[in-house]
């Protein structure tokens, strides 16, 4: 059979096998039913939050309220988005409750990621919305770096450290617009992920996004019962001790096209169990009735962290990981993995300004493994021009690559091999530990000698065009 691959800008076609199996979300499987009045229900679960009182009973006038909300990097864009339908709601609750608009402030959680353009911003929330709060400064990017508004907590009961956003602790009311979806890293994002990894800083992230967290048994295949996980809740639920106050949190569960399955509101505690029950039904699928010796999907140059993640070596290597640890239970012990990627040397060292400095680090003195540049963390989080360029020239933060590392290394640890299929600098790929091939054809075959003749194949055509979901066998629950 034939099928297209993401690559670069296009696709590349490969002959694979008839008995190759091809899963599309939201086609091979059809989606849960999405919300069709989804005003009526976020407002309904708005005006109903499960664990702790509603807006009118929570602020009165002169309060200040802060309104976190995720960055460009998911929840979808369309008039119908999260993001867009949960705000307006939330601003007519407060403003009936008797705040003031001048007492509310808007923050993008973008956390180590790049900071959103006002263009960028303006998509995330909506003309009006955008309109009545930018221009009076009143919507600002999260800045980790900016010491006059972090407030240091010390250290959670897991001896996590807890650095946050000064204006969301020194907030009446703190609310968080988060979004319930599939993620490799703890299962599922919003709920305490949103808060942890949102509005904190590098010396909070580098207490779980690091190798003895994400090289753990518990973290691959993803699940929400990960000691990751366990270091969400515990920094949100010290956030919330420290502050004095519970966040007032409304997340939406997401479908391939991110549209809402499912609104809930209130405390995080109570609604993330109730919200990933919800996500289950479109994100754990137990589809697979054999294992799998070979998965096979294509990458584009651009997607979620930003235009070159599909060509800057680190992050192609952390892409392949993730789907690795999103359907490890129907992989073989020994699989291998072919993708596809230009990987043409672009690391695009505006957004990524750290990167290229840390892969050429990693190509010498003594380094043989990703992990072995985690003790660079701190000298790297430290370089003035890398702070510079994420606070002030929309570049992701320095400590963002060592997150990233800790990743890549999971599909060597759970690979035979890895094939970069269309390198147009293929040394990049093979310095990473990668091995590459003209076309998906000749990958296949020589994949052979680690899977043997007739593999079982998995081909996921629209990797990183849709929403992933987390495959499993059809006999597990």
């Amino acid at each position: 059979m034939k099928i297209a691959f993401e690559y670069g800008q296009g696709l590349m076609e490969a002959e694979l096998p008839d008995s190759t199996d091809v899963f599309i979300p939201g086609e091979t499987v059809p989606d849960p039913p999405f919300i069709e009045n989804i005003e009526e229900e976020t407002r309904k679960s708005i005006l109903n939050p499960i664990g702790m009182p509603p807006i009118s009973e929570s602020v009165k006038k002169g309060m200040k309220v802060v309104i976190v909300f995720p960055d460009k990097v998911k929840g979808g864009f369309q008039e119908t988005a999260h993001r867009k339908v949960a705000i307006p709601i939330i601003l007519e609750e407060l403003y009936k409750a008797g705040v003031e608009k001048k007492d509310i402030k808007l923050i993008c959680s973008n956390g180590l990621h790049r900071k959103n353009t006002r263009e960028e911003i303006k998509s995330l929330l909506g003309a009006k919305v955008f309109n009545d709060f930018w221009w009076s400064n009143q919507i600002v990017n999260h800045d980790s770096e900016d010491y006059d508004n972090l407030v240091d907590l010390g250290y959670d009961e897991m001896n996590n450290r807890v650095i946050m956003n000064k204006e969301v602790y020194d907030s009446d009311f703190a609310i968080l617009i988060g979004h319930a979806m599939g993620n490799p890293y703890g299962g599922y994002s919003g709920g305490y992920k949103h808060c942890t990894t949102g509005i904190t800083h590098w010396k909070s992230i580098m207490h779980h996004h690091v190798p003895h967290v994400m090289h753990r048994k518990d973290f691959t295949p993803v699940s929400k019962d990960s000691l990751m996980r366990s270091k969400f809740d515990s920094i949100g639920m010290h956030m919330e001790k420290c502050m004095g106050k519970k966040f007032f949190t409304c997340d939406a569960c997401l479908d391939t096209n991110s549209r809402q399955i499912g609104v809930f509101t209130g405390y995080a505690r109570e609604i993330q169990p109730l919200s990933w029950e919800v996500c289950d039904r479109r994100t754990n699928i137990a589809w697979a009735e054999k294992k799998y010796d070979i998965m096979v999907f294509g990458m584009p140059q651009a997607f979620h962290y930003g235009n070159g993640m599909g060509t800057n070596p680190l992050l192609m290597l952390q892409a392949i990981s993730a789907q690795i640890i999103r359907h490890k239970r129907v992989m073989k012990d020994n699989c291998v993995v072919i993708c596809s990627s230009i990987c043409n040397g672009y690391f695009h060292d505006e957004e990524f300004p750290s990167y290229r400095a840390l892969y050429e680090l990693f190509q010498k003195d003594y380094h043989n493994t990703l992990p072995d540049l985690e003790k660079y963390g701190e000298y790297f989080s430290n370089n003035k021009e890398y702070i510079d360029k994420y606070r002030f020239n929309y570049g992701y933060h320095p400590y963002h690559a060592f997150s990233m590392i800790s990743c890549g290394h999971i599909a060597e640890m759970n690979c035979s091999a890895i094939y970069i299929v269309g390198a147009i600098e293929p040394g990049l790929a093979r310095s990473m530990g990668m091995k590459t091939r003209a076309t998906f054809e000749e990958a296949l075959k020589d994949a052979g000698k680690y899977v043997g003749e007739n593999p079982n194949i998995l081909a996921l055509p629209k990797t990183f065009k849709l929403t992933a979901v987390h495959l499993g066998m059809k006999d597990e629950q």
